[in-house]
């Protein structure tokens, strides 16, 4: 009796386990806290979720640059000519410098900063601008930037 109530509940519990949806695999690598893929909103998008010069979610996008001395900041392309400048909550983790091309997911939050001169031609030496180039940056600038918590790389 005892072996028979045991083999029903082993069938029982298996069964159950068989039964359930099976969840969607999250791909990529995780950065800082991560960043799920639910609740995405696309980089050409964003424009229509900021409220008060601010927006806080995640975003996706295709990286287009990233700081080639640490990987502390990255920039993710936009539809218009500017793209997205991000960087990483507390300087807590940095991205590897070969993921250009790549799809990213970040979760974290969006607010428009002015940037000086000199904050603007440290960015371009950490790209690796030449020096005209550099020289060139004369004026501070507004921009929408991004710092992240987490980022998925796909």
């Amino acid at each position: 009796m005892k072996r028979t109530f045991i083999s029903i509940f082993v069938l029982i519990s298996a069964l159950s386990v068989l039964a359930q949806e099976p969840k969607p695999a999250e791909t990529g690598i995780t950065y800082g806290s991560g960043a799920s893929l639910t609740g995405v909103v696309p980089i050409s998008d964003l424009n229509k979720f900021i409220r008060d010069n601010k927006f806080e979610g995640k975003i996706s996008g295709k990286v287009v640059e990233v700081c080639q001395e640490k990987g502390c900041w990255m920039k993710v392309e936009r539809a218009n000519s500017e793209n997205l400048m991000v960087k990483f909550k507390d300087y807590g983790f940095f991205m590897p410098k070969d993921i250009v091309g790549k799809e990213v997911v970040l979760d974290g939050e969006a607010t428009i900063k002015e940037i000086s001169v000199n904050q603007q031609r440290h960015y371009a030496k950490d790209a690796g601008k030449s020096k005209e180039e550099i020289n060139c940056i004369r004026e501070p600038k507004k921009e929408l930037q991004f710092v992240a918590k987490g980022v998925r790389v796909l």
